[in-house]
């Protein structure tokens, strides 16, 4: 191997290694990362660290960036196996959630509380869509299809205007509403898995969550107007 491929090699690993120390310390101090409590985890001066991430907002931010792109990921493999419009919407649901669950100090990180002092770089615009995007593309075929029953209001005012400019985005003909439902069924979606995560629904639904996010699911496909 040249000397070049294996540093590069070496780099992308301990890099990886970081980020994995870096995600335990979210379990125990949430966002409040410090690059020299990663280091002493490591075994490495705070200096080494720093050749890899220059500051905590950088790690960060590659962080926020590989949650964001495993939640997307995740949701991409599970809609892609659903041909039904509502299916796909709901299924896109049940694989987030299952990804929260499954990594909840993730989630809390991009879905949470921002990270005071915090500001997210354009790198992070793209993966942070992807869920979205998804919700938008099912409602966009089912629109082409003739397979939406019905549809919401439409969004007037500047909120109407908004809907419309990113509607546009979407191509020729795509109506705001549909941008106005997609942006519905996410919020919902995230506040769903939140105040599960975060105990909300503690003493209240104990026995069958995933059967209550399941009746949530396709009361906003409905509501987008999904059958």
């Amino acid at each position: 191997m040249k000397a070049a491929n294996l540093r590069a090699r070496v780099r992308a690993e301990m890099t990886e290694e970081i980020k994995q120390v870096a995600r335990r310390h979210l379990a125990t101090d949430g966002a409040n990362l410090s690059l020299r409590a990663v280091a002493r985890d490591l075994g490495m001066a705070s200096s080494a660290v720093y050749r890899y991430f220059a500051s905590r907002d950088e790690l960060l931010t590659a962080l926020i960036i590989d949650a964001y792109d495993a939640v997307g990921s995740t949701a991409e493999q599970v809609a892609a196996a659903q041909a039904d419009p509502t299916e796909r919407w709901v299924a896109i649901g049940h694989a987030v959630r299952d990804w929260a669950l499954a990594n909840p100090h993730q989630w809390a990180l991009i879905y949470g509380s921002p990270v005071p002092g915090y500001e997210a770089p354009q790198d992070t615009v793209v993966p942070a869509t992807r869920v979205i995007m998804l919700l938008a593309g099912v409602l966009r075929d089912a629109l082409t299809e003739g397979r939406l029953t019905s549809v919401p209001e439409q969004p007037a005012g500047r909120f109407g205007e908004e809907m419309a400019a990113v509607a546009a985005h979407f191509g020729p003909g795509v109506p705001a509403h549909l941008v106005g439902a997609t942006m519905y069924g996410f919020v919902h979606l995230c506040g769903a898995i939140s105040a599960e995560l975060f105990g909300q629904l503690n003493k209240s639904i104990d026995e069958d969550r995933r059967g209550f996010f399941e009746w949530q699911a396709r009361a906003t496909a409905a509501f987008a107007g999904l059958a």
